[in-house]
Parts: C-alpha cells; structure tokens; sequence
C-alpha cells in the first residue's frame, strides 16, 4: 500500500462526489447558460458576502487573472520572497501582467503591515515601479501551513486603503485556516478585494478554483480567462464537485490537521531529522541532518511505500488529506520506525 503524501492534491473523489458530478445539469459555460457551474459561483460569492466568482482550473489561473486585473504594465506586487504566486506560478506576474514584484521576508510567508507600508513604491518617484497590488497567502505553503492572525490582515487592509492599493488573497488553503481560527468566510470578503481559493486541495474535487470579486472585477478577469484558453463549455460535472467539496467538506479539515500533527511528532524522535517546522495546519516540513541529501531521503521513504516531496535544501514535505487516514498514519508510524 502506497501512503501518498506528496500534495492534498492527490485525492480521489469520493463516491458521493461522484455521484453529485454524473446528476450535474449542464449547459456552455462559455455562453453563461451552464447552471450547475453558475449555482457554484453564487455559491461561493454568497458565502464570502463578495459581489461575483468565477470558476477556472486551477488556483495559477485564478491568482494570476486578479493580478493581471488589478495592475498595469511596469507596475509591481508586494508579496512574500516564497509566495506561490512569485515561485510556483512559471513567472506568471511577469509574463502575464508585465508587471514587477516586491519582496518581503515574513514570518513563515507572513507578512505586517509596516512590512507593507515600507514597501510600498513612491508615487512621484520616475525612477521606480508604482505598487499597484499586495498579495498575501493564508495558509502559507512555504511556511508549513502557517496562517495569519486576523488582526494584521486587518491592519495590511488599513494600509491598502489609505494608499489606495488593492489587496488580494491566494487562500489556496484557506479553508485550513478557517477551521483552525474560527473566523467567517465573510470577514476575508470584507477586506480583500479579491480571493483565489482552490476547490482540489483539501476540499478534495478532482479539478477547479474560484476567483471572487466585485461584478466589475470579475467581468474583467472572464475576458482574460478566455484569452488565455481558459473558457470552458460544459464544466458543471466538475461545478458539482465544488458545490459538494463546500457542503461536506470543510468541517473536516481539523482530521487532516490532527494526523499532520502526529506525523510532526513521528519524525521528531528520528535521529536523522534535525527539525520538524511548526505544524499549524496540514502541511508538515522536515529538515533533515547535514550530510543527508533531501532526494536521498525521499527516494529511501519511496522504497518503504510513503511518498514525500523535497521543498528546498535540506527540506521534505507532507500533506495530509482526504484520502490519508487514520490506519495510513499507523502503517505510516510502523514504517518510519
């Protein structure tokens, strides 16, 4: 048996999931008259209190078309130094909006205010980009699942609103974050401007995230979805996925979190792992001895049937998801030991 722990994108749907996604109604999406994929979006626009979403295949895409709204050419992005948006996304900011990026050095990926409100270009100044987005990633990837504290997102908005600057959410993991804090969908709707969150991460669909935003925001970004190939035609099979994932598939998060936290523990007590990074969600990075190469680590967990993925020198990384569960993290700990 192969316990997979490379992504939460590895997931199957379930058989419910399927069953809900072969009863879709259908229509042309491109055309606007797919209702399964239109009950989605006002799905998920009425339950972050935003105006409008829409559905795309994936969270590069999403991320990538609230940029290439919200800037201008030679304009920048303020953005943590391991943000998804800046490593993970083929140097789509650049190839996409022709726009430049800001780096910061967060706490695990996440950023302050004043952090923001230093870095934010001088508008009277030729020689400089103008900051025209901030974009934050909650939960962090890079971080090991990290998520924000509230109260600075808050201050970040305040920032934003003073110079004017949209900001703008890759909630990737959101959900993570929210079972984790409490906090509503709707207070993130009240101070981003726009939300990128993915439907085939921890909510399990085989395919699909949501962009949400103002009707105006949205309009704008369902142009550029089509001219980068990105229309689709009968995509309510794959809504219905979403509109499940949403209803039955939150609340369940926390059993992820809980066996990531055990995995945490298990490679605490090993000689040969000289870290374990905080596990806050469900995500787990392990840093290893020196002298030990990550790739070697890997390929030597393969051999015992768990896989893992290395994330920087040094590092290998778990996810936890639907499809892991609680007799996996027992083979998981017998083969480890």
């Amino acid at each position: 048996m192969k316990i997979d722990l490379r992504s939460d994108t590895v997931t199957k749907p379930t058989p419910e999931m399927q069953q809900a996604m072969w009863e879709a109604v259908v229509g042309d999406d491109v055309m606007g008259d797919d209702p399964t994929v239109n009950a989605l979006q006002e799905k998920a626009a009425r339950l972050f209190g935003m105006e409008d979403a829409l559905f795309c295949a994936s969270g590069t895409m999403t991320n990538q078309l609230a940029i290439r709204v919200h800037t201008q050419p030679g304009s920048d992005v303020i953005c943590d130094k391991n943000s998804h948006i800046y490593l993970y996304e083929g140097g789509g900011i650049m190839l996409n909006s022709l726009s430049s990026v800001k780096l910061l050095d967060g706490d695990r990926g996440r950023l302050t205010a004043s952090q923001v409100a230093e870095a934010i270009s001088p508008e009277n100044d030729i020689h400089s980009t103008l900051t025209r987005l901030v974009s934050l990633e909650n939960t962090m990837n890079k971080g090991g699942g990290s998520y924000y504290n509230f109260n600075e997102i808050k201050a970040i908005r305040q920032v934003c609103t003073e110079k004017g600057i949209p900001l703008h959410l890759d909630g990737a993991r959101l959900f993570n974050a929210l079972v984790e804090t409490g906090e509503a969908p709707r207070e993130y709707g009240e101070v981003f401007d726009s939300i990128s969150i993915c439907l085939s991460k921890g909510l399990g669909c085989p395919i699909g995230s949501l962009l949400l935003g103002t009707k105006e925001m949205i309009g704008k970004a369902k142009r550029f979805r089509k001219v980068m190939g990105g229309g689709w035609r009968q995509a309510g099979f794959l809504a219905a996925a979403g509109i499940y994932a949403l209803d039955h598939h939150v609340d369940r998060l926390k059993e992820d979190h809980a066996r990531a936290r055990e995995i945490g523990k298990i490679f605490e007590a090993k000689p040969e792992v000289e870290a374990v990074f905080p596990v806050d969600t469900n995500i787990v990075i392990i840093k290893i001895a020196e002298g030990i190469s990550e790739t070697q680590y890997v390929h030597k967990l393969a051999a015992l049937g768990i896989l893992a993925v290395t994330f920087g020198k040094g590092l290998v990384r778990f996810v936890t998801h639907l499809d892991f569960s609680d007799s996996q993290l027992e083979e998981l700990r017998k083969r480890i030991a």
